[in-house]
Order: structure tokens, then sequence, then C-alpha cells
């Protein structure tokens, strides 16, 4: 009689209870069939570009991206789509090129004696109503453009992306913001004559509303919506003193034109030294500078503007009059932005 006639013993049947077929080779039974175990498994992969975990495709960093079981680290990963998971990165805002506060040229600027004295209507408070209404018409149109433009570069996520990629339009509009500028403040004919100051501002407009939008879409939404909040808290405050005040702006002419060529040129400065190397502290005094500033400026143009100070804005000049205040309600938003973008980051 045979072996394999005889039933297996006790350890011979835990490997192989069924069929007689006895432990492999590897557990001392050499010569015997059976499952035999398979090759011994992979060393787990090593080095830079190794996976991560089980199933993980290598050079990857960590997750999440598409098919990555939970719990496991947060990304980012190239390609990431939005939702700005943990871990990313919002891009920079474009350096906020200098931009000069509008300044008075003298063809512009009257003594109110000599206004009482010609007898050129700011004797009368209908002609002088009538002007600072046209003013504030044309300096709301402009305002509500410019929300909307922001609106679109904030919350349409395809046009924010398009404006970030394309930072080419962005300095385009600078240059088209820049040249206007020049020709409604330097100019009295295109600055006076219909069409041409009705083109030239909504040009003007256009171009720095775009500029504004672009700053804006580097930010958060409240962000965006606290500068504003604040910016028309601000102007309104300011409005309502300048209307009110004993105070007389428009004697210190030589000051505020002293202080827009100082904000000028630090503008110039800081924005080359923040485009070699960005340091906080240096954007931030930049920006705290800048509104204040130009919140004065805001103050000084409101009462050129009313016309019973010492200097006022002559009647024919409501396109200068929006501009000036256009100008500055739009640097004291984006001042603020940057404050409260760089302290909600």
């Amino acid at each position: 009689m045979s072996r394999s006639d005889y039933p297996p013993g006790y350890d011979d049947s835990m490997y192989a209870p069924q069929g007689g077929n006895y432990p492999p080779p590897a557990y001392g039974f050499p010569g015997y069939g059976g499952p035999q175990p398979g090759p011994p498994s992979a060393p787990y992969p090593s080095g830079p570009n190794a996976p991560l975990y089980p199933g993980q495709p290598a050079g990857y960093p960590p997750g999440p991206y598409p098919g990555q079981p939970a719990g496991y680290p947060q990304g980012p990963y190239p390609g990431q789509p939005g939702g700005h998971p943990q871990g990313y990165n919002r891009p920079a805002p474009p350096p906020m090129p200098p931009i000069m506060p509008t300044p008075m040229p003298s063809d512009i600027l009257s003594s109110g004696d000599e206004f009482a004295a010609s007898g050129s209507g700011w004797d009368s408070l209908s002609i002088r109503h009538a002007f600072i209404r046209k003013v504030y018409l044309i300096l709301a149109s402009q305002l509500l453009v410019t929300t909307a433009i922001v609106a679109i570069f904030t919350f349409v996520r395809p046009v924010r992306l398009f404006v970030q990629r394309n930072q080419w339009i962005y300095w385009t509009s600078y240059a088209v913001y820049f040249i206007t500028h020049l020709v409604l403040v330097c100019c009295k004919g295109p600055r006076r004559k219909c069409p041409w100051n009705v083109i030239l501002l909504s040009v003007f407009t256009l171009a720095l509303s775009y500029m504004t939008g672009s700053i804006s879409s580097y930010y958060d939404t409240k962000a965006v919506f606290m500068a504003l909040g604040i910016t028309a808290v601000v102007c309104i405050a300011v409005t309502v003193f300048c209307f009110q005040t004993k105070v007389d702006f428009t004697k210190c002419q030589g000051l505020f034109c002293v202080l827009g060529i100082v904000m000028f040129v630090t503008g110039i400065i800081t924005t080359i030294v923040l485009s070699f190397k960005y340091m906080l502290w240096l954007h931030m005094l930049y920006a705290a500078m800048g509104a204040i500033a130009f919140t004065m400026f805001l103050a000084y143009h409101t009462q050129l503007l009313i016309g019973n100070r010492k200097h006022s804005i002559s009647p024919e000049e409501y396109v200068f009059a929006a501009l000036s205040i256009y100008v500055d309600i739009v640097q004291i938003f984006l001042f603020l932005l940057q404050i409260i973008g760089a302290s909600t980051k």
C-alpha cells in the first residue's frame, strides 16, 4: 500500500484538506504538489517620483485629485479646478501704476469775488445748483459703469481668469487712461466742445474701470464688498462735511499741488521696488498714504465744485469737475481694497 492510500495527518490536512495535495516545498515537504505561494511582493517604490499611496500615479504632489479616497492630505495638484481648497495660492495682483491726482489748470479756477463782480451767474443759486446736479449726474453714470465692470470681473469666473491671464490688456488700458487724462486736463478745446468731451470722458471712464476691475479680480469677494462699503461711507461723509464746514480747502492750492507731485513720485518708486522684491510693509504704507491723500483731494475738489469758497470751478467745466471727483473716489476704493485684501489673506 502506498503512502497515498493512507489518510493525511493533522499537519498535512491543514495544507491539503482535500484531494491528497500535500504542503508545498516551502513548508518542508519537497516533492509534493499543491498550491504554491506566489513570488514575494516587490518592495514599495521610493524616491521623488514614487506614489504616495497604493494606486496613486507617480509624480503628483499630495492630493486631492479625481478618484483619490478620502482622508489623504489636501492639494493642490496640477490643473486643480476652482473652489480654492487648502494649499491654493491666489495669484498676486499686478502692480498698481502711479496715478497722479487731477491737477488744476489756472484757466478753470476763478475767485468767488470775480464771479460776483462780473455777474457770471454764480450769484444765482439756481445756476449753481444746476451745475452741481449736472456734475453729479455724470459722476453717477461713471461710478455705475465702474461698479458693473468690477462686479463682472469679480463674480464671472471665465472673465476673471481671462483678465488675470492677459495682463497686457491691463497695461494697455493704463496707457489709454493716461493719454485721455492728459488731453482732458491740458486741452481746453476738447474738454469743452461736445461731443469730443463726452467721447473722451467715456473712453477715460472705460479705461479706468477696466483697471479697477482687473485689480479687483485678484481679491476675495468679501474684501471687494468691504472696500466698496467703506469707500461709500467715506465719500458721503466728506461730501456732507464740505457742504457744512467753514474750513476752506481751496485756499491751500499750493499744498495740494505739492501733495499730488509727492504721491505721484512715491507711486513710481514704490511700483519699481515692489516689482523686484515684494515688501508687505511698504505696500501697506503706500496704500495708507494714498487713501488719506485722495480723501483730502476729494474734499478739495468738492469745495471747488460748490463755488462759495475762495476758488471755484467755472460752470463750463462740468466735465473736468466730474473727472476730478471720479478719479478721487476710484483711487480711494483701490487703496482701501489693497489694505483690506492684504489683511484678509
